[in-house]
């Protein structure tokens, strides 16, 4: 099982406060230094609960970009990029450069959107979500394959798109949703399906990944080609801050609770930290060494 962590790129993610860019330099670079497998930022223009007021967020491509320059090993990606903010073609042709600036490194985590307050305030349709996240879907496949594409949908429209330079290398696509249809579209379409969040394993996840393997053989697909991914929420408090505990104790519950994940066969656990700090990462890297003990 592959382990990798949220970066933190919101107000909400850091230690009260929008972290910086050198900030989130430091905790990507971390994480590639203790042998985490990824790091995925997400992509909003706000940030916040729905329900709350919005929150500051840094643009998610800008820095992954720069992270892909800036680091030399762990995967990178967005979970996830919403189809609806770019055109297919645009996104797909950005994909490809960020994965040639990481030395191919990049998966293209997609999702349909969910966070009507930025819709309103960036001026995007936020009707028919997952009709046009499904043209999207038949637009950005066939161009990451390096295929020339004509297509003409009711949302989006192509003609003899091709992306030059090619593709170096099939880039992955992992997408994250839950109800029949978007794992449905998974099934279809991507690499990996990605199914949050969740603390300990459950019921609840139990039928997603049932949903998981189910979707793949609807399609006529070997559900073994499907990458199943789940993200995970993990509380940890600094030292010395308020309700802090013994460390010792929640690097032991942390590390029970990978392994049980491990134990159910998932492919990659995406780890969302609260805070997104390096001391926590340090916490996390610390369990995961632990947890075949």
């Amino acid at each position: 099982m592959r382990i990798g962590v949220t970066l933190p790129v919101g107000a909400p993610d850091g230690p009260g406060r929008l972290p910086t860019w050198r900030e989130m330099h430091a905790f990507a670079a971390h994480a590639e230094a203790v042998g985490l497998d990824f790091a995925l930022g997400c992509d909003h223009f706000l940030s916040g609960p729905a329900g709350r007021p919005a929150e500051a967020i840094h643009e998610g491509w800008a820095i992954v970009a720069a992270l892909a320059a800036s680091t030399s090993t762990i995967e990178l990606g967005q979970l996830v990029t919403c189809v609806s903010f770019r055109s297919p073609a645009l996104l797909a042709k950005m994909a490809v450069t960020a994965d040639g600036v990481s030395g191919g490194r990049l998966v293209l985590g997609l999702g349909a959107g969910w966070y009507d307050p930025e819709y309103l305030a960036f001026g995007f349709p936020a009707g028919h979500r997952v009709a046009r996240f499904e043209e999207a879907l038949q637009i950005i496949g066939p161009l990451l394959r390096g295929e020339r594409l004509t297509f003409a949908g009711r949302y989006h429209q192509v003609r003899d798109a091709v992306l030059l330079p090619p593709p170096d290398r099939p880039i992955p696509i992992l997408v994250a949703g839950n109800r029949p249809r978007m794992v449905r579209l998974t099934a279809c379409c991507a690499d990996a399906c990605n199914t949050a969040w969740f603390g300990l394993p459950g019921k609840r996840l139990g039928q997603r990944l049932a949903g998981m393997r189910a979707a793949p053989r609807a399609e006529s697909r070997d559900p073994a080609t499907l990458r199943r991914a789940v993200g995970m929420d993990c509380e940890l408090t600094d030292p010395g801050q308020a309700g802090g505990g013994p460390f010792a104790g929640l690097a032991g519950e942390l590390a029970r609770a990978i392994a049980a994940y491990e134990r159910l066969g998932i492919d990659d656990l995406i780890v969302r930290l609260q805070p997104s700090t390096q001391p926590a990462l340090g916490r996390l890297a610390r369990a995961i060494k632990i947890r075949g003990h």
